[in-house]
């Protein structure tokens, strides 16, 4: 199946927290292959690092503060990164990638980050209209993979897995983490299908 890999940087869990950073890359899981001249990033506007530090989390604080003051200054607003990223999905060349289907998202925080500040921020209208309502969490897919004896513990965090898998730490810059996010299935898929052969 083909994918569109997403990952967000945001100041936070929290349900007011705000995106900064949003990228996406498409793939496909049969070839293992990304669509690179359809990767995209972006960083998204928000109130300085100096506003938002007494409501940050201190592990924000410590590892995102460039992230903000780049969102802080260089960012698009909400609005624009919405036009944008219809422009894209809308795009020839995004519709042929995906068969002129409804696009299926990757990711590894789905249902902790992405789906909600996306579903809050773009609107349930626009997610449903260019979304499958299924996607594929690669935490959730740890978690099974776990119970199976397949992973040890402590593989559900992408931090954890990316070492197992031997592929170092996560980035925490979107581009890079949704395209290591991909890599980590594509090697889950080659264990598990090396282990079906024995």
């Amino acid at each position: 199946m083909r994918y569109l890999s997403i990952d967000i940087e945001a100041t936070g869990l929290a349900e007011n927290c705000l995106m900064i950073e949003f990228a996406m890359i498409p793939f496909d899981a049969a070839s293992g292959t990304f669509e690179e001249s359809l990767s995209r990033s972006v960083f998204i506007q928000c109130p300085s690092f100096e506003d938002l530090k007494p409501t940050l989390d201190p592990w924000v604080v410590e590892h995102n503060e460039t992230l903000i003051r780049k969102a802080h200054a260089e960012g698009m607003p909400m609005a624009d990164f919405k036009m944008m990223l219809q422009d894209y999905l809308e795009s020839k060349e995004v519709k042929s990638y995906f068969n002129n289907q409804k696009i299926t998202l990757f990711g590894k925080s789905m249902s902790a980050i992405d789906l909600p500040f996306l579903n809050r921020d773009l609107g349930w209208e626009f997610m449903r209209k260019y979304f499958q309502h299924r996607q594929l969490d690669l935490s959730g897919l740890a978690y099974g993979l776990m119970d199976l004896g397949l992973l040890p513990p402590g593989m559900e965090s992408g931090s954890g897995l990316m070492r197992h898998l031997g592929l170092g730490n996560v980035a925490h810059t979107a581009l890079e983490d949704a395209r290591n996010t991909a890599i980590m299935y594509f090697k889950i898929i080659e264990k598990i299908k090396l282990l079906s052969k024995t």
